[in-house]
């Protein structure tokens, strides 16, 4: 019940289990055609440049800045969180020159100080984490997302945490780029990384100056291995690509509007149970993730201790603060399977134990 990797259905782990074939089988084709198409669902896009990066979601991240940021580029990323900060080094990293707007840590990212950001400024791209795991705020993206198009900018999304736990629009918010993790509200292993484009985003990446920086991560490359040409580029993680599978399947047997439903009922279960043990979330009220609780340690106590009792006698892992919230919060998952009313009740009952 930490901030990640989540609990997996036995049904995704005995897809794990399946005999493997040639990642240019034609059974394994077909899953592949089955796979894009079910991303295309989850993420409510019908970009053609949909598919899971061979990674974990710091690769769908780099994979993104990588295609789309060359050296001199300006660009514009919210930082609210370490994930945030990541993304701003990672462009960093591909020579952009980076303005960082910054809101505290467990606040959203407001329009206004984006906007004063954009002011007299033409930036290549704009950045933001949807869903922040280190701080459980989920920050509106709609209205920064038309900022940025009318700045002229591409707009990316991190929603690592966000997909499949509560809506992500693409198309309708207007979104060039998002990447996302599949060990969070997928409910399944880490180790993939779905990533979308959109037609502008993939016109950027191929009208480039120089050279992605990254061979392996190169959307033009990768468009043509996942694309109907089925050009050879990598041996892709078959076992993850059948877990993700089944992992989607079990989304949209769900049904993404009930699935999202789950996710908020179980975090005010979990938030009306703190309350009466005298606990709050450290997160913005009324921007509070559902799948990802970030809970105040009260004065005094030994949050280090709570979390190893918490695992060594009721088997439950949660997740330390990070940063600025470093002994100050633990951060509670709800997310995916994990995401259940019995869940909620076993976490309440073991902290009313180790508060006592």
């Amino acid at each position: 019940m930490g901030p990640g990797p989540s609990n997996v259905a036995p049904s995704v782990l005995k897809a794990m289990s399946a005999p493997l074939v040639g990642h240019l089988d034609p059974v394994f084709v077909k899953m592949m055609e089955e796979i894009k198409a079910m991303l295309r669902q989850v993420f409510l896009t019908q970009n053609e440049i949909t598919f899971p990066v061979s990674g974990t979601g710091s690769a769908g991240m780099e994979f993104c800045c990588v295609n789309l940021i060359e050296p001199g580029d300006e660009v514009v990323i919210g930082i609210n969180g370490v994930f945030g900060g990541r993304l701003a080094e990672v462009a960093e990293r591909c020579g952009a020159k980076v303005t960082r707007v910054e809101a505290p840590w467990g606040r959203i990212l407001e329009p206004g100080p984006m906007a004063e950001a954009l002011k007299g400024r033409k930036p290549k791209l704009v950045g933001l984490v949807h869903a922040e795991t280190s701080t459980g705020a989920l920050t509106p993206v709609p209205e920064i997302a038309r900022m940025a198009r009318e700045a002229g900018a591409l707009m990316l999304l991190d929603a690592v945490t966000s997909l499949g736990g509560c809506p992500v629009q693409v198309d309708e918010w207007g979104i060039d780029a998002v990447y996302s993790a599949t060990q969070k509200c997928l409910s399944c292993p880490p180790g993939l990384s779905p990533v979308s484009f959109s037609a502008r985003a993939l016109e950027v990446a191929r009208k480039r100056r120089s050279k992605v920086q990254s061979w392996y991560l190169d959307v033009n490359l990768l468009a043509s291995y996942w694309g109907q040409d089925r050009v050879y580029h990598h041996t892709a993680p078959i076992s993850m690509n059948y877990a993700l599978h089944e992992a989607l399947r079990l989304v949209l047997e769900e049904g993404l509007e009930n699935r999202w439903r789950r996710h908020r009922e179980n975090h005010l279960a979990l938030k009306e149970g703190l309350q009466t043990l005298g606990l709050g979330l450290a997160s913005q009220e009324g921007h509070q993730l559902w799948q990802l609780n970030a809970v105040t340690v009260r004065p005094g106590t030994d949050e280090v201790s709570v979390r190893q009792r918490l695992l060594s006698e009721f088997n439950i892992e949660v997740g330390a603060g990070l940063g600025p919230l470093k002994g100050k919060v633990w951060r509670i998952g709800l997310m995916g399977e994990t995401s259940s009313r019995a869940n909620v009740k076993k976490v309440l009952q073991a902290l009313e134990v180790c508060l006592a």
